[in-house]
């Protein structure tokens, strides 16, 4: 096990009980009892016995232990659901492996998606024994993004999972509202307090017995119970010949306790002992070899042994005694009397300390040290070293902060560091801040001479080994979120000039930006080729979720060249990497299933893309990469249109809208809004449809290039609604004209059928049906069924007229008759008319405003007893969607709760 390893586990692992340690069996029986859905808080000041009474409840065994010890460093969101991710996998094994790639890289905006999947797969373990999760030290964490995920854990609890923290204040989380809804227990300091007889018990145990009733009578009440009082009154105790004289001497509050009780001890101890204790007091954590290595002792293990047997606030992490750490209050007063009886030394202490951490892989503590050592160019070095490993967890917050420590003008002049901002104002598309990063990179590296340059992860995986090909690269990056297909291409071309052998992260990376900028360009061959290399690189560092987004992107190229074949199978592709025996399938597999369920709608097979969708969707509301989700939500749109439910189909849509809101992506890349006008124009909706081209300024005169070549599909389908066919067919025939230069099929297809039905709008009914028989004989060998049957009645119409011409021998010989027939089988079950359909709910009288059909449907689960997510998953929306509804339907309804509806419904005979 790696030093990195094992110091994790320490965090893992319920602390040991320290000699001496008093059991407190009325406090282990409250927390039995208070245990309840919802959360247990244990809130005191510093040493009050918080983590010992809570060490002591989880090693009763009466049920499973998720433990995580929190740290400053725990304030990285990502950083610290990876640990509760590993805490949780300790006692619900699989967990890990199914939500650790939602933590990135990219890190999440949000942990919504984390914590969703994480209540999810603790449901799915609901006839197990309950985990209690315990987060001790939680007021060290002051990220409100951590607590907000928490909050959503909190709101929505599954069945398998009680939450417990012990806090020294209240922690920003809705205390009141769990109080008044019966799911907040407490211990505070009055219940905390030791009794009478535990204080007796301590003291008793602390001195070897014989002291006094009076004696522990007093030191109780002068400490009003206070644990760490007490352990250091005991202590103190250990040396004095009149311990009622002793007793009766202090008194006052906790701190002017402490610091009178702490010097007394440290008073007692030999010069040996307290310049160890003084001297390890710099180390959150301690081990015998980091002790030797700080102090220039050999003795350390030795020492720390003593020191626990002494009962010197010295807890245990391991059950080895490898690992230790100092009582908080305790390490704050020896951290004090160093710096009062020695300054300057601690810097010193800290550079033995990054220096050991550093040697053994230990990159947060390493940096930690060395921050605080009199040298910010040798902590800027051990931050540019360890940079790539903390950026692919996903944990910039933690670089952030490393950063936040260095003077500005240091950062400035060193690239490498500036770089590292960049990458981490790229992964986030903060395009204004990642271009002065970038700027400042350029200049700095003319400047500053080469440094050795060693990363912890190695230079091939490396984002900062190679400085000018990560600039280029980056201004690539950023030229792609500006849409700028030219720019992404040159830069990147640069990129893989200056890319030195085996730099495979940098090379990756650059031929996926390189795909995507000829994908923009419409040059879809170029851009497969492009992104099979990437995919190749990823694969073979095992880099699988990267790998899967390739394959996803290349299915996606795959079909824009009319290749569903192809596209099928990389969607497969995608779904085997992440399917891994023995455990649950992987979140990024919702790339694969949405992929899917693309082909198998254009093929005009409803029921499989239904089915694929379905399973897709919530995986993809685990990805921190929102494109997929969107995707799927415009695929269930069709879906949805296509059997009948034109309702439902513009609450897929709706939800798809709301979740890019904001987004830079071009629309080859965002289908919500293009697809959002064409539902618009499916269900009659023109002056929507209109006045969507409107705001984006389309004009039948403009000459789209490839990447805007879905909204200008649009703009002709508006004006054959419009009856406009003429300036219909020369924007389309500009458009048949550049897509047929590039060879991209799936776009020819699409155009030749829309100019199918311009010409027969026109009058020109040969021509309309030639047009349409090339778009067929190219759509047959793929089975494309969708893109005709989308257009409705007018396509229907031109079918007919096809066959007629095929029969009377006049034209369309080459396009097969079983194939037309299909197609027009789609069209005959498409039941889209306004107000029709299976959206259209019979008039109930005494309602005056109708259910939709979707509120039936919700109202049928509602009345099952279905949970609020068990609907969202049933109907395959969103639980605020379906709290949405559940508003509509009371109103409807004059209810006012479930009960209520659910009696309504049955008086009005919506239900039996």
């Amino acid at each position: 096990m790696s030093e990195q390893d094992a110091l994790l586990a320490t965090k893992l692992r319920v602390p040991g009980l320290r000699l001496g340690f008093v059991p407190r069996p009325r406090l282990v029986g409250r927390l039995d009892a208070d245990l309840k859905p919802g959360l247990v808080l244990v809130c005191a000041p510093a040493g009050f016995g918080k983590t010992g009474l809570l060490a002591e409840w989880a090693r009763s065994g009466r049920r499973p232990v998720a433990w995580l010890s929190l740290d400053a460093a725990d304030n990285d969101p990502a950083r610290f659901w990876r640990h509760v991710v590993a805490a949780l996998d300790r006692v619900r094994p699989g967990i890990g492996e199914q939500v650790g790639p939602l933590l990135g890289p990219p890190a999440p905006t949000s942990f919504e998606g984390l914590v969703t999947a994480l209540i999810n797969e603790l449901d799915a373990w609901s006839g197990e024994d309950e985990v209690l999760l315990v987060l001790d030290d939680y007021h060290l964490i002051d990220a409100q993004a951590v607590h907000a995920a928490l909050t959503l854990l909190l709101e929505h609890p599954p069945t398998g999972l009680r939450l417990m923290l012990a806090s020294r204040s209240d922690p920003p989380l809705p205390l009141a509202r769990l109080r008044a809804r019966g799911q907040l227990a407490e211990l505070r300091a009055d219940e905390l307090r030791f009794a009478p007889d535990e204080a007796a018990a301590l003291l008793r145990g602390a001195t070897g017995g014989g002291l006094p009733d009076a004696v522990v009578t007093m030191l109780a009440a002068r400490t009003e119970g206070w644990a760490a009082g007490l352990q250091l009154a005991g202590l103190s105790l250990r040396s004095q010949a009149n311990p009622a004289q002793f007793a009766a001497a202090f008194s006052g509050s906790h701190r002017y306790i402490l610091d009178y009780l702490a010097g007394e001890v440290l008073e007692q101890l030999s010069e040996q002992v307290r310049g160890f204790l003084l001297e390890t007091s710099v180390l959150e954590r301690l081990s015998g070899e980091l002790c030797d290595a700080v102090t220039g002792r050999a003795d350390g293990q030795e020492m720390l042994e003593g020191i626990e047997l002494a009962g010197l606030f010295l807890v245990p992490l391991d059950e080895v005694r490898g690992w230790w750490r100092y009582h908080h209050l305790f390490a704050e007063l020896l951290r004090a009397q160093l710096q009062h009886e020695q300054p300057g030394r601690a810097s010193a202490l800290h550079r033995n300390a990054a220096a050991w951490c550093e040697a053994h892989g230990l990159a947060d503590e390493a940096v930690h040290h060395a921050l605080r050592v009199d040298d910010t160019a040798w902590a800027a070095r051990m931050i540019e070293r360890y940079f790539d490993g903390i950026f692919r967890q996903g944990e910039q917050a933690t670089v952030h902060r490393w950063l936040s420590e260095l003077p500005a003008e240091l950062i400035q002049s060193r690239p490498r560091l500036c770089l590292a901002q960049a990458w981490m104002a790229l992964v986030g598309s903060n395009m204004d801040a990642a271009g002065p990063r970038l700027d400042a990179a350029q200049r700095t590296s003319a400047d500053a001479g080469e440094e050795p340059f060693e990363p912890s992860v190695g230079r091939p995986a490396s984002w900062l080994a190679n400085v000018p090909a990560a600039i280029a690269l980056g201004r690539a990056w950023l030229a792609y979120l500006h849409r700028d297909a030219e720019g992404t291409a040159a830069f990147a071309a640069r990129a893989l000039a200056e890319l030195g052998e085996d730099e495979w992260m940098l090379e990756s990376v650059t031929w996926w930006q390189l795909g995507l900028a000829e994908w923009l360009r419409g040059r879809l061959e170029e851009a497969e080729r492009a992104f099979t290399s990437s995919i190749a690189q990823w694969q073979a560092a095992d880099e699988c979720s990267l790998a899967v987004r390739g394959y996803y992107h290349l299915g996606q190229v795959q079909r824009a060249q009319g290749r569903l074949d192809a596209a099928l199978g990389a969607y497969q592709q995608a779904l085997e990497i992440t399917a891994r025996p023995g455990v649950s399938t992987l979140s990024t597999a919702g790339m694969g299933y949405v992929g899917m369920a693309e082909v198998a709608y254009q093929r005009g097979e409803l029921d499989a893309a239904l089915r694929d969708v379905t399973e897709g969707i919530p995986h993809c509301r685990q990805l921190t990469y929102t494109q997929p989700l969107a995707a799927g939500l415009t695929t269930l749109a069709w879906i949805r249109q296509a059997k009948g439910d034109p309702a439902g189909a513009m609450e897929a849509i709706g939800e798809a809208e709301q979740l890019t809101l904001g987004t830079a992506m071009a629309d080859l890349f965002n289908p919500v809004p293009v697809q959002w006008a064409r539902l618009h124009l499916a269900q009659g909706d023109v002056v929507a449809a209109a006045h969507w081209t409107k705001e984006r300024a389309l004009s039948a005169e403009g000459e789209p290039d490839y990447s805007r070549e879905p909204e200008y599909l649009v703009l002709a389908r508006l004006l054959l609604a419009q009856d406009l066919p003429d300036p219909a067919l020369a924007l389309l025939e500009n458009m048949l004209a550049a897509a047929a230069t590039q060879g991209r099929v799936g776009s020819i297809i699409e155009i030749q059928a829309l100019q199918a039905l311009a010409l027969a709008a026109r009058g020109a009914e040969k021509s309309a049906v030639d047009a349409l028989a090339n778009a067929l004989t190219l759509a047959c060998p793929q089975g494309y069924v969708r893109v005709f049957a989308d257009e409705g009645a007018p396509m229907g119409v031109l079918l007919r007229r096809l066959i007629a011409a095929q029969q009377a021998d006049h034209a369309a010989r080459g396009v097969p008759l079983g194939y037309v027939a299909r197609v027009l089988q789609a069209l005959s079950h498409k039941h889209v008319v306004q107000g029709s359909g299976s959206s259209a709910a019979a008039l109930v009288p005494g309602l005056v405003e109708q259910l939709t059909a979707r509120e039936r449907d919700v109202l049928g689960l509602l009345v099952a007893g279905r949970s609020n997510r068990w609907i969202a998953d049933e109907l395959v929306v969103s639980v605020d969607t379906v709290k949405k509804h559940l508003t509509h339907i009371f109103g409807k309804l004059g209810a006012v709760n479930r009960t209520e509806a659910v009696a309504r419904a049955r008086q009005l005979g919506l239900i039996r």
